[in-house]
């Protein structure tokens, strides 16, 4: 399968880097610093959700797992420890280069011109040139989906944003996933905004129907 995701990706104009275990995957990563991570979960010397964590704790580089078939409780976990989307086994390799692309595209989002430079909420100020957030004064590391969820809560505030419209804001009409994708991502961005995640005063859940971020 390596070898297939190498050749797909080569023909496609990228430039691979292949690890064919845990350990040597966190070396390659902080060796050459890839602009986006393929992770499979089933990997030998070190599982990948530890790798997924180990690279999330350095860095927000785009990652993209690999799950088998109906493991619900793996993709549950990657999303959570940090991971921005996840395909299913069997995939197709044109399903895998699209989910790429968007990441990438996503990853690389800049302030243009007319765009809103500086957003505020709460105890949050975004700074979306710089793609650098402040909680509290306190500066706060997101990755490519939160940062996008949290812009578009703050560029809406105060006014309900369905599931349907932030998965195809924030993820796109090329996504392929469920709900629970979107869930976890605003239960990581609680985490990371709000003083106790369990009782959020800015990210509101609007029962049945979505979100919303109020002052």
């Amino acid at each position: 399968m390596a070898e297939s995701i190498e050749y797909t990706f080569e023909r496609e104009g990228f430039r691979p880097i292949v690890a064919l275990d845990g350990a040597v995957a966190i070396e390659r990563f902080r060796t050459e610093r890839p602009s986006l991570v393929i992770l499979d979960l089933m990997l030998p010397s070190l599982s990948g959700l530890d790798v997924c964590r180990i690279i999330r704790a350095e860095s927000t580089v785009p990652i993209v797992i690999l799950t088998a078939k109906g493991a619900e409780s793996d993709k549950v976990a990657g999303l959570e420890l940090g991971a921005d989307d996840y395909v299913t086994k069997p995939f197709s390799m044109r399903e895998l280069v699209s989910r790429v692309r968007a990441q990438l595209r996503r990853a690389g989002m800049v302030a243009g011109d007319g765009e809103v430079e500086m957003l505020a909420g709460g105890p949050v100020v975004m700074d979306v040139p710089r793609h650098e957030v402040r909680v509290s004064g306190e500066l706060v590391t997101l990755p490519p989906k939160e940062f996008e969820l949290l812009q578009a809560f703050l560029l809406a505030k105060g006014r309900l944003l369905t599931r349907d419209y932030l998965i195809e804001d924030v993820w796109g009409a090329d996504y392929y996933g469920d709900t629970r994708t979107l869930d976890v991502h605003v239960k990581r961005l609680r985490q990371k905004i709000e003083t106790d995640p369990h009782h959020p005063q800015h990210l509101v859940t609007v029962r049945g129907l979505g979100y919303r971020f109020v002052d």
